[in-house]
């Protein structure tokens, strides 16, 4: 369906990047000012008497009032309704989404899945959100919960806010398109998109079906991590973050809004778009990443280097007995340390991994691993190569090695993950995941 907005080609767009049709501007945590009719802004203040156009001034706060200057998050809209004129929600089906703390405890095995068909039955991003494992709760605002989606039609007079969690979109097949109050992103395979907590948005399928992950995040919301020793620039640069320009629908007609709040799936509906936003200024915005834009770093003596370099996005917790959660970005890159394994070791952590495969092969898995599948390795468990990605690494010449092609996104949490009934009944459930483990040689010698 074509999205009916005035415009998306703001009168103030500083830093302004332009993606097929749609243009951006740049920036992470930046403070953003964009309007899709001229003067639609009120200049030096935020609450006018009377605002521009008639519109209603409307704050949305992603953090408290009083938070540190760095990471508080706030956005000004001038929207055509007051998010107010809306009658009560009602209780619907949650369907196949899930939230933690669930009744089945955590498992100390690995799991994996195969990646999930798209049915033939009409399903939309809503309907077709189905979760995988969780942690935590978001009354306390803590944890975190992995759902599949797979949608084979777009959303169209429906509007969904996530009120529990902030949000990661993965699409890993098929191209989203993603309008939300603060205007449209789009996403492909390789991309993903931050929608913050309470946000309103709607997706719809430029490529026919789509199949993806999401990431729910209960915790602190998403920054980028600090550097160190790193210094001033890599890994997620900030600058390579992109926020859309305002952008707003004027149309009237019947629309769902649909919220998930303290666990549970609401609506109500409205006489309106609720995206009719035409200005806003602030911090609190959706964003768009593309991981190749990701400045990977890596040893270049010896040794595979820990997860947290390839680090891209974190909502901490506790600075030493682990995130609430990290995202890591693990990208096509250069290897090459010398004299050393150069895949993935044998570890145990004290972090649950939960490794999403979005295309190529996995540095660590020659097989059983395909692009659409997912990993969950919890707390403790011991994982690492399988047996042939061992003898390849033990054998393989040591001169520079680029490794192209795939692309995966991993979350680490300090909590260990429990799987819903649908992931542990899924057909795509793998039942032995450690069986090929059992299979390595004894090299074990006393000979030197």
């Amino acid at each position: 369906m074509s999205i009916a907005v005035e415009s998306n080609r703001a009168a103030t767009t500083p830093s302004a990047r332009i993606d097929s049709d749609l243009v951006y501007m740049s920036g992470f945590g930046n403070e953003f000012e964009t309007e899709s009719l001229p003067g639609a802004l009120p200049r030096g203040q935020n609450s006018p008497q009377k605002a521009p156009y008639g519109l209603y001034s409307e704050l949305i706060s992603g953090t408290t009032f009083s938070a540190i200057r760095s990471r508080n998050r706030r956005t000004y809209m001038f929207r055509i309704h007051p998010s107010v004129q809306a009658p009560k929600y009602r209780r619907i089906d949650n369907k196949l989404i899930c939230t933690p703390p669930f009744e089945e405890p955590p498992l100390p095995n690995n799991m994996r899945w195969d990646p999930f068909e798209v049915s033939g039955e009409p399903a939309d991003f809503i309907d077709g959100l189905a979760t995988m494992c969780g942690a935590g709760n978001p009354m306390a605002h803590t944890g975190v919960a992995i759902h599949l989606y797979r949608a084979n039609r777009s959303m169209t007079e429906r509007i969904f806010a996530n009120n529990d969690g902030e949000m990661i979109v993965m699409p890993q097949t098929g191209k989203l398109r993603i309008p939300t109050e603060m205007g449209i992103l789009d996403a492909v395979p390789g991309e993903f998109v931050v929608i913050p907590r309470g946000i309103r948005f709607r997706v719809e399928l430029l490529q026919g079906a789509s199949r993806g992950f999401v990431c729910e995040n209960f915790g602190l919301a998403f920054h980028l991590p600090e550097l160190g020793l790193i210094g001033s620039n890599g890994l997620a640069n900030a600058a390579d973050f992109m926020a859309p320009v305002a952008a707003y629908e004027d149309r009237n007609g019947t629309f769902q809004l649909v919220q998930k709040f303290a666990g549970n799936l609401w609506a109500t509906e409205t006489a309106y778009s609720p995206l009719d936003v035409v200005a806003w200024r602030g911090s609190l915005t959706p964003l768009k990443y593309n991981a190749e834009d990701f400045v990977a770093l890596g040893t270049v003596s010896v040794d595979h280097p820990d997860p947290s370099i390839f680090c891209a996005l974190t909502s901490p917790a506790d600075p030493i007995g682990g995130p609430n959660v990290d995202m890591m970005i693990l990208p096509p890159r250069w290897l090459v340390s010398e004299h050393s394994f150069r895949p993935p070791g044998f570890h145990r952590n004290s972090v649950c991994e939960v490794v999403t495969l979005i295309k190529g092969m996995h540095q660590g898995k020659t097989g059983g691993f395909q692009p659409g599948g997912l990993s969950i390795h919890n707390n403790y468990a011991p994982h690492g190569p399988d047996v042939t990605t061992l003898e390849m690494g033990r054998e393989a010449e040591l001169k520079p090695q680029k490794l192209e092609g795939g692309l995966s996104f991993m979350f680490e949490t300090r909590y260990p993950l429990a799987i819903t009934p649908f992931a542990h009944n899924a057909t795509e459930f793998q039942s032995d995941v450690i069986g090929p483990w059992q299979e390595f040689k004894r090299y074990f010698s006393t000979a030197r």
